[in-house]
């Protein structure tokens, strides 16, 4: 049985309504839709009014600033559910920088193993990695990769992949809080603002879609101005309001922000344009998947990430978290354990977003892995390791220079906690990469990370 349309009520009765009279509630569906009708209307309403009232002297940013339209704009923002903030132009500039955090301290050890150094089975005789079954990197240097690391391999065939060891943080901080905020704030100092928030401001105004984290919440990274939209997935980007009523309800939306010089109103209006992004890529999507990603949050993540990026979105930056590297127990070896799980769904999820961009699209993205910290290097009792210093990051995609980089010394040069030092500063990799991947001036770069004078790696090609 259908349910008659409620005829929209007069301009007269417009006038009267109110928030305490149930006269407005047939302006709609339903409460959400019907009260943004009603104030949309009530408010083209009202500027007529103020146009004929106040023309000799009064203008909309002093209405405003009396207090008009918060309460208004407050509704409008909370019915976009994906949490939005945008920037100021719809530029789109190429080049994608993907950093993936794994939250708990991934061991190094494991992911980049030292195979030729003769310290490494002594320290750890039931988890370290044989050298018979890595997967062949590089040689030169003396390391392999994780077996399970194997999805990589047509990667790195092609010179995509390469790795920094011993890179770290200057404060040798065996917290995870303490070492992630250190990391991802791009500084031990005051700074308030997250390293790659300050990597979107030096890299200029671009798209809606500038600056994305993948999984539901802004990372501690991207806090600041730059204002990065912070999505599930697409299919989070949406109005919450009746299905059905979904274009009456954006016109609604327009109209009711139309000339307002609120910051509000400039997010919603830009969140509107970010729903029409959204729903040009999902329409897009063809009806099968070219590439079968593998279970999991991460592979979810990448690829909606890889939606974005392969429709033109314009997306600079994004983060995923990944999480459970805080392996103090049952690290397992080369055929089973928590390394291996993770370690295996870590290179599948990257292998399969590397085949859905193609060839080119990769060679504009670049995909960083890091850690709060690494693991110390004996094995502990319970078959795993305990917090240490210097950690190991992965970077896939196109502009790197394959292999291995960076300082290495041995694992006979450990601390005096039993940890890897920290040979490579986090913030000479992480410079590199920006500068090469988004093509940030030397002086720019000074703005990421202030006072810091970057050595090379060689990580770039």
């Amino acid at each position: 049985m259908t349910t008659p349309a409620t005829p929209a009520p007069s301009e007269d009765v417009l006038r009267t309504l109110h928030p305490d009279c149930p006269d407005w509630q047939r302006l709609g569906p339903t409460p959400q839709d019907a009260a943004l009708r009603a104030m949309a209307e009530a408010q083209r309403l009202a500027e007529e009014e103020r146009d004929a009232a106040w023309s000799g002297g009064f203008n909309r940013r002093t209405f405003l600033a009396a207090g008009l339209g918060v309460g208004v704009a407050t509704l409008g923002a909370q019915l976009v559910t994906s949490r939005v903030s945008y920037a100021a132009a719809d530029e789109v500039q190429r080049g994608t920088l993907v950093v993936v955090f794994l939250r708990g301290g991934m061991d190094g050890l494991s992911m980049l193993v030292p195979a030729a150094d003769p310290q490494l089975l002594k320290e750890r005789p039931n988890i370290g990695v044989r050298a018979g079954s890595l997967l062949e990197f590089d040689t030169a240097r003396g390391f392999g990769l994780h077996p399970a690391m194997a999805p990589l391999k047509p990667l790195i065939d092609q010179g995509r992949v390469a790795a920094v060891p011993a890179v770290s943080t200057p404060d040798l901080s065996r917290s995870h809080f303490q070492a992630q905020d250190c990391l991802e704030r791009g500084s031990s100092g005051s700074l308030t603002t997250g390293w790659l928030d300050r990597v979107l401001v030096a890299a200029g105004p671009g798209t809606t879609f500038r600056g994305v984290a993948v999984g539901g919440t802004t990372p501690r990274s991207l806090v600041g101005a730059a204002n990065p939209i912070a999505m599930h997935d697409l299919g989070s980007v949406k109005l919450d309001v009746d299905k059905t009523e979904t274009k009456r309800t954006t016109a609604a939306l327009q109209a009711l922000y139309t000339g307002l010089d609120h910051p509000i109103a400039k997010q919603t209006r830009l969140a509107i344009g970010a729903l029409g992004t959204v729903s040009r890529i999902r329409d897009a999507k063809p009806a099968a998947d070219a590439v079968k990603y593998p279970d999991g949050n991460f592979a979810d993540a990448l690829k909606n990430l890889a939606m974005l990026i392969k429709g033109g979105a314009g997306v600079r930056v994004a983060c995923i978290d990944v999480g459970g590297w805080d392996t103090h127990t049952g690290m397992g070896n080369v055929d089973r354990g928590d390394m291996q799980r993770h370690l295996g769904d870590l290179a599948s999820a990257i292998a399969a977003f590397a085949s859905d961009l193609g060839s080119d699209l990769l060679d504009d993205t670049t995909v960083v892995t890091m850690s709060e910290f690494g693991r110390r290097v004996e094995e502990n009792a319970s078959g795993g390791t305990d917090h240490g210093h210097g950690g190991a990051v992965l970077v896939v995609g196109g502009g790197v220079r394959p292999g291995v980089h960076g300082v290495w010394k041995g694992l006979a040069q450990r601390t005096t906690l039993g940890d890897v030092p920290g040979w490579n500063d986090y913030r000479d990799v992480l410079t590199e990469v920006v500068s090469k991947r988004l093509d940030l001036s030397a002086g720019k770069l000074k703005t990421v990370f202030p006072g810091w004078r970057a050595k090379p790696v060689g990580i770039v090609a």
